[in-house]
């Protein structure tokens, strides 16, 4: 971030921030964090120090602080040089400090929610919410930060079920009610998401003395990856092999991949019941492979809601979570399991 003598601007603190400059500064009107410095009486140019307060407010905020407690610690910890701004305006920025920022206006009936609007979060940890402030504004960096920081601390399977899953269903929700406002919202989440799983995946080695893989795989005409990636990533947690093909894996080539691979459980992802395939299911659960006189057939999951209310017959599992999923696969192999299902997985 390029710096003059009198400090950078807002637009350049924005990019370095990965927020929008609207973001900076409605952050100056509402709570004070305002530059120490500015150019002719008019132009904003931020010192060092200020930079650091505005980090420091974006990442208390991802982490779920309400904005007005995030600023005032972020004024105490690095305001050694805000106390010049703040003194040229004591009443504004002092009671809007002092109290929680305005409740925004409900919309009239029959009109969309704006972007300022809360998700429909529910009972959710601390960090869901702050996952979900950092989505709205698009703040990818905080989301990223976020999301590692959850997985680190409370394990994939929980920052699965009780962070990233409930804030990407809300998204959706608000998506679904606000004539598509919020599609770059849902993108830029899920891919973050995605990175975070992957990440979590590759940084762990497999472990188990497993010989033969789990092979994942979204059934034709299905593009919903994101449980699978997260369940990929539990696997590996418990240092399993997999093999990941992703969305919508033409008949063919999941019938080529099961064949070449002799995997001992095969999960088949469905979102919508317009892509379960029970024939589909049904072949790969009658596949066979290995020597003459040994020959076996996989295990078939079948994960996701797409399979709901329908009779399984011998040969498939239903789970219903992500937890269950991991225990159902992990007995299979005879590795350790994750307890009791919370449920959340197909949902």
């Amino acid at each position: 971030m390029a710096e003059t003598s009198h400090g950078v601007t807002t637009g350049a603190v924005a990019r370095h921030l990965g927020v929008s400059p609207t973001t900076v500064r409605s952050w100056e009107q509402r709570y004070g964090i305002g530059p120490a410095v500015r150019e002719g009486g008019r132009h904003r140019r931020w010192s060092p120090g200020d930079v650091a307060m505005l980090e420091e407010m974006c990442r208390l905020t991802a982490t779920g602080v309400p904005p007005a407690e995030a600023a005032r610690v972020a004024r105490s910890t690095h305001g050694g040089e805000q106390s010049v701004a703040t003194e040229a305006q004591p009443h504004r920025v002092t009671e809007e400090v002092a109290a929680p920022p305005p409740a925004p206006t409900p919309p009239h009936r029959g009109r969309k929610a704006g972007y300022g609007s809360s998700l429909p979060l529910g009972d959710v940890r601390q960090e869901g919410r702050g996952l979900a402030r950092a989505a709205v504004r698009l703040d990818g960096p905080a989301m990223q930060v976020l999301l590692e920081q959850v997985i680190k601390e409370y394990g994939l399977v929980a920052a699965w079920e009780e962070v990233m899953a409930p804030t990407l269903h809300a998204v959706g929700r608000k998506w679904a009610s606000s004539d598509d406002r919020y599609v770059e919202v849902e993108h830029l989440l899920s891919w973050h998401v995605s990175t975070a799983l992957r990440r979590a995946a590759v940084s762990a080695p497999v472990t188990s003395g497993a010989t033969t893989p789990v092979v994942l795989a979204c059934v034709p005409a299905e593009f919903h990856t994101l449980p699978l990636e997260a369940l990929a990533a539990g696997l590996a947690e418990l240092g399993l092999p997999t093999r990941m093909f992703g969305g919508a894996v033409p008949a063919d080539a999941l019938d080529a991949a099961v064949r070449r691979t002799g995997p001992g459980v095969v999960v088949l992802w469905s979102q919508a019941r317009s892509t379960a395939s029970h024939g589909l299911a049904r072949h790969v659960a009658d596949t066979t492979f290995g020597v003459r006189g040994a020959r076996t057939t996989p295990l078939v999951v079948l994960a996701g809601p797409g399979w709901a209310g329908r009779r399984l017959g011998a040969g498939f599992l239903r789970p219903n979570s992500l937890r269950e999923a991991l225990d159902v696969i992990s007995r299979k192999h005879g590795e350790p399991t994750h307890g009791e299902p919370p449920g959340g997985y197909v949902k």
